[in-house]
């Protein structure tokens, strides 16, 4: 007796059935296939090894006279806590009051205001940057940011300077605490100012996500500095001195990455 023929329609089912993968395990695939592109993305984007030395040098230059310029401002503030440049420095930024230019600085200021913000942006980046395979960079950008809070703690306690008062300037944002350096520049060079000089050592061309976090990290390191004044939370030379002894700190943890990166630490093995 012959035996009875499956239909073909039925096997067809039966095999798109068997071909068809869990939710979960389709979502995987994906998210993996996203990370490889961006890591391949990246990786095209790299650089030749002696031009990442050649760009890194040069940014390194421009920060030497820094530490030096720093520790004569502190010295002067330490012993004359209010100048009169400073507070007529801060009258003249108050004397735009146009709500645009208030809310722009007050924006600006933003992120460093909320320790959860702060500390959300350091970790993101370190994390998208791990993903990436940039594990150096990575370790180096929340270990620059932990040091330059830390060391702003320090500072501000040294010199021991208070913030402006409302009896000299227009306090349109109050701050606690001691006044030099900033917190919020030190913050900003350590973070933006890291990203910014990832994207001129490591990365070549005009791929879009160069160019926009170039233009982001520049205006939050350019306009932090103005955005303290105006809201009356520092002097101008706090500012000064914070864009100092920042770009001190950058130049030193520059000068260690470009040094651990020549000699290929954390770098990523390519299996043959």
């Amino acid at each position: 007796m012959q035996e009875p023929k499956i239909p073909s329609n039925h096997v067809n089912e039966q095999e798109l059935v068997g071909e068809q993968k869990p939710p979960t395990e389709a979502l995987q695939e994906y998210t993996q296939d996203v990370i490889e592109e961006v890591h391949q993305e990246v990786e095209a984007a790299r650089v030749t090894s002696y031009l990442t030395m050649r760009r890194g040098r040069i940014l390194l230059f421009l920060y030497t006279l820094q530490l030096a310029l720093f520790g004569a401002l502190a010295w002067w503030v330490h012993y004359n806590p209010i100048l009169a440049i400073d507070v007529i420095i801060t009258r003249e930024f108050q004397e735009n009051q146009s709500p645009l230019l208030k809310y722009t600085m007050l924006a600006i200021s933003y992120p460093g205001n909320v320790l959860l913000i702060s500390v959300g942006l350091v970790l993101l980046a370190t994390v998208i940057l791990w993903i990436v395979h940039l594990r150096l960079e990575a370790i180096m950008l929340v270990s620059l940011s932990a040091i330059s809070a830390l060391l702003n703690a320090l500072l501000k306690i040294i010199v021991e300077r208070p913030r402006p008062t409302a009896g000299l300037v227009d306090i349109i944002q109050a701050a606690n605490g001691l006044s030099f350096p900033s917190g919020h520049v030190m913050a900003y060079i350590a973070f933006w100012g890291f990203l910014f000089s990832l994207c001129v050592i490591l990365f070549k061309g005009l791929e879009w996500w160069r160019i926009c976090l170039m233009i982001i990290s520049a205006l939050f390191v350019i306009l932090v500095g103005p955005s303290r004044i105006y809201l009356g939370d520092h002097w101008a030379s706090d500012v000064l001195g914070s864009y100092l002894i920042g770009g001190a700190l950058l130049e030193v943890a520059l000068w260690l990455y470009l040094t651990l990166k020549e000699r290929g630490v954390l770098a990523r093995k390519v299996s043959v």
